[in-house]
């Protein structure tokens, strides 16, 4: 079966303002990471339907144009499968509890934390700044502690994992700082 068969990708959607601010220059997640995980999640969701670019694009409010960018990257990672024709569209090409945000965030943005351009672990320090990379790798484990413990199925279920699920109890978690 076939959700949204015989549509094609188009661009829509307004333009979207990426100018850097002082929020956006700390660890952040990008709209192309998180459009995936919605397509992602989408695909879950429908196992086994092949769901078009379009339905899937209509479904999370996400642009066609790049949605069909991002499910060609997930393509080439492996991580989803597409089939062309009237039936044709895009299944996880695994399933959804072997695949974890991680995993997804890497393929479409590379390493999860880089300190200027470099893996946290090939950067070095002088004298007393020499302590940085050890706290830049301690950000990065604890960022791996999260998006490598939540899988596609668990957001499809609409749950995290307990573990996950504990750090967003506390009131300081939901705060800006």
């Amino acid at each position: 079966m076939s959700i949204g068969a015989g549509h094609t990708c188009i661009l829509s959607g307004p333009a979207v303002d990426r100018t850097p601010t002082p929020h956006t220059q700390s660890v952040r997640i990008t709209a192309k990471s998180d459009y995936a995980l919605r397509a992602m999640i989408e695909l879950a969701v429908e196992d086994g339907t092949m769901l078009t670019c379009d339905y899937i694009a209509e479904q999370q409010a996400i642009p066609n144009k790049f949605l069909g960018t991002i499910l060609t990257d997930l393509k080439h990672a492996g991580l989803v499968t597409s089939h062309r024709g009237a039936v044709g569209g895009y299944l996880l090409a695994r399933p959804a509890r072997s695949i974890t945000v991680a995993d997804v965030i890497r393929v479409i943005d590379g390493p999860l934390a880089t300190v200027h351009g470099e893996r946290p672990q090939d950067v070095e320090y002088d004298g007393n700044a020499a302590i940085l990379q050890p706290l830049w790798v301690a950000v990065r484990a604890s960022l791996r502690g999260v998006l490598e413990h939540v899988t596609i199925a668990d957001l499809a279920d609409g749950q995290l994992p307990r573990k996950v699920a504990r750090l967003t109890e506390a009131d300081e978690a939901w705060k800006d700082h």
